[in-house]
């Protein structure tokens, strides 16, 4: 049964639901780095065992243990919801080219107008709401085939306010630079958020086959005084506000798996307690994900794994018995780097890709 707000349900009529349809994480094509194996041993960085000693030293994650937020809303808006126009917040403050240039079109483009499914919301808000005053304020939308991002975000007179408005083409795979070398977007890094975030659906899906995975590299964040400060790497196409000046220091980008000495079928979940074993084969699935796709470091804060809120995906995390602290026990120290290129020096001079770039091998276009 599709789950929905409890204080917005008897507002929700048969077209507000079809407004919402959910579905499994927003996927790229398969060929997206998203979506590589990356277990081969020879991909490990060689001062990848530096980098996590140092890191773990520091603490490791930002919270005591490898927790999950599961809060982030991703809204699937059919084709016949009309788009909203995007403004400049209040005061000011739109961060141009990097998310489009609002009134100067020969900067870069427009952001485009954003679907806003009756019943959505902005991630913090609860209930749902697309009037956020605190907090990311995050929108993510996905319509047909383009997934619609927004950072500080409200909706006012008829307009989305938005600090940084992108969107991405999920019919194409992006060069590593993603939308552009050294821009940033909704994250720090330059990321896509909706694709790479824990879903109810995809893990569902993964538990009814015998070692089942999700399919795609999560996203995760760390305190910024455990992220170097100046540089990134690819897959990243930029860095927020990192301030670790140590020369083992973990760059943005960096893309960590689990080593393949991790005993993964004997893992007991955090939750254990009140899960048992169907928590035990959750946590799992995502082990056996991070071993073979990894995680990517995105942004910077003290809760490392994010997940959707299952209010508008078809399964539940009740249902298969996955919580924000399941993955506890998970430490910084079970993972190495892997090898995604050097580290390339922030200069903040953003250079889009143009829309309509052609992928050639995954890495130029």
């Amino acid at each position: 049964m599709r789950q929905f707000p409890r204080t917005t349900l008897l507002a929700i009529v048969a077209t507000c639901v079809a407004q919402l349809h959910a579905d499994a994480s927003p996927r790229f094509p398969a060929s997206a780095t998203w979506y590589q194996d990356i277990s081969a041993p020879a991909l490990k960085r060689t001062d990848s065992d530096l980098i996590i000693a140092h890191v773990g030293a520091l603490g490791g994650w930002g919270a005591a243990n490898l927790q999950t937020d599961l809060s982030s809303y991703v809204l699937h808006a059919d084709a016949g919801v009309s788009a909203t126009p995007v403004v400049a917040p209040q005061g000011g403050g739109y961060v141009a080219p990097d998310c489009g240039a609002l009134g100067m079109p020969l900067l870069a483009p427009e952001p485009k107008p954003i679907p806003l499914p009756t019943g959505g919301g902005i991630s913090g808000t609860d209930p749902p709401s697309y009037s956020c005053a605190a907090g990311d304020c995050l929108l993510l939308v996905v319509q047909n085939q383009t997934l619609y991002e927004s950072f500080a975000t409200t909706l006012a007179n008829d307009a989305v306010q938005s600090a940084c408005a992108v969107s991405w083409d999920l019919s194409k795979v992006y060069p590593r630079s993603q939308r552009g070398e050294q821009c940033i977007n909704v994250d720090g890094s330059g990321l896509p958020v909706a694709p790479l975030l824990l879903n109810a659906d995809d893990l569902y899906a993964a538990l009814q086959v015998a070692d089942g995975d999700l399919g795609h590299a999560l996203r995760f964040n760390l305190p910024n005084n455990r992220i170097k400060k100046g540089v990134y790497v690819h897959p990243a196409s930029s860095a927020g506000s990192p301030n670790d000046l140590n020369v083992n220091a973990l760059p943005y980008g960096s893309r960590l798996r689990l080593k393949s000495t991790f005993a993964i079928d004997t893992f007991v979940a955090g939750n254990h307690a009140t899960g048992g074993n169907a928590a035990d084969a959750a946590a799992r699935v995502v082990l056996r994900t991070l071993r073979k796709y990894g995680m990517v470091l995105a942004d910077g804060g003290n809760i490392p794994l994010y997940g959707e809120s299952d209010l508008y995906t078809t399964h539940t995390w009740a249902e298969s018995t996955f919580a924000s602290d399941t993955m506890s026990g998970v430490l910084i120290t079970d993972f190495e780097v892997i090898n995604t290129g050097p580290d390339i020096t922030v200069t903040r001079e953003c250079k889009l890709t143009p829309e309509d770039f052609v992928f050639i091998d995954g890495y130029d276009y």
